[in-house]
């Protein structure tokens, strides 16, 4: 029996990841910040309390490891929140390397994001060989995940077999937090959004993550990147899913991004007076206006990574809304058994 280990396990990846690593027979061993997470509730696990900065916690957790996925990670559209971002997602990622390095795990799936690229406005589509973020002109957290990057393939080097994807935006169930784009889409749903944003992203099923994730730890090169992408859609798109799934009309009004930045540092400074997270940040909606275009090929190649269409993923996202009791009066049907589907085959799906 594959005994793997897991950091972030209690993310919307993570959990998603758990499920799908334990449907398959392997034996799972976790880090989490405190016992009995509710992410995990009912899963057979083992777990080692600890954070992933901790070189003692992370020696623990990978003692004995076969495969290590280090999902652990801190997402900000708000800066680089008093360095904890980089401390994260830079320093973090060498203390995990450290530490698989030493125990001698046979691979590590470090996971990156589409943000360690540079985005232009040109909406020219890319592959794997864009060019990383490499200075102050990007974003906190972009630059953390291309430094993340560049300190893996730095263990490489040293001897490291590690291999990274690339996710986009991910969406699906499990999403316990509910992360950013979950919460959206309950707002939409309880009808708190009086409008929708101009511009669009790349939407990737959380489940077709995990399952070329997986993928990528049997299969993938060392110190190869994958850009596990799904589909593109305008945010306005995604509000008709959303309506579609649950027959809540969707705002019909949409605010052009140059008055939705006109409004952005107001909100900004509005939630860090309160301790509450900004609907939206100069960041988040620059980035809705790039017109993403990534090109897939390698990840379907090499791991047969092919994202599901995104109107399935808002059905089920939903359908597990109200299955975990998230949000009341939504009786679509959600089986556990979603969670665990392999992606289709890419001659199944479009881009």
């Amino acid at each position: 029996m594959t005994l793997v280990a897991v950091t972030g396990a209690t993310g919307h990846v993570g959990s998603n990841l758990v499920r799908q690593l334990l449907a398959r027979g392997d034996r799972v061993r976790v880090l989490v910040r405190t016992p009995a997470p509710r992410q995990l509730a009912g899963l057979d696990v083992e777990e080692q309390i600890g954070d992933v900065r901790d070189p003692k916690a992370m020696r623990a957790l990978c003692d004995g490891v076969d495969i290590l996925y280090h999902l652990a990670a801190v997402i900000s559209i708000i800066g680089p929140m008093g360095g904890l971002v980089h401390d994260v997602n830079v320093r973090g990622v060498g203390t995990a390397c450290a530490a698989a390095h030493d125990a001698k795990v046979r691979r590590v799936v470090h996971m990156c994001s589409v943000h360690a690229f540079q985005h232009h406005r040109d909406r020219v589509p890319f592959d794997e060989t864009r060019a990383r973020v490499d200075s102050f002109r990007f974003p906190a957290y972009d630059r953390s995940k291309a430094d993340g990057e560049r300190v893996v393939r730095a263990w490489i080097k040293r001897g490291l077999d590690a291999v990274i994807v690339h996710p986009s935006a991910v969406i699906g169930p499990y999403d316990y937090a509910p992360s950013r784009l979950g919460k959206v889409l309950l707002d939409l749903y309880q009808r708190r959004l009086p409008m929708l944003l101009e511009g669009g992203f790349d939407f990737v099923d959380v489940r077709d993550v995990a399952a070329s994730s997986i993928a990528a730890a049997e299969r993938g090169g060392t110190g190869e990147s994958y850009l596990l992408t799904g589909h593109y859609h305008a945010i306005d798109e995604l509000g008709a899913m959303a309506e579609a799934a649950t027959g809540v009309s969707a705002p019909r009004l949409t605010c052009p991004y140059r008055l939705a930045r006109v409004f952005a540092p107001a909100m900004e400074t509005f939630a860090k007076l309160t301790g509450t997270e900004p609907l939206y940040t100069r960041e988040s909606i620059d980035v809705l206006m790039l017109g993403l275009n990534y090109k897939r090929e390698k990840a379907a190649r090499d791991l047969g990574h092919a994202p599901r269409p995104t109107d399935e993923t808002i059905r089920d996202i939903y359908a597990w809304f109200g299955f975990s009791g998230q949000a009341q009066g939504i009786e679509l049907e959600f089986s556990p058994t979603l969670a665990s589907e392999r992606p289709r085959t890419s001659a199944n799906t479009s881009a």
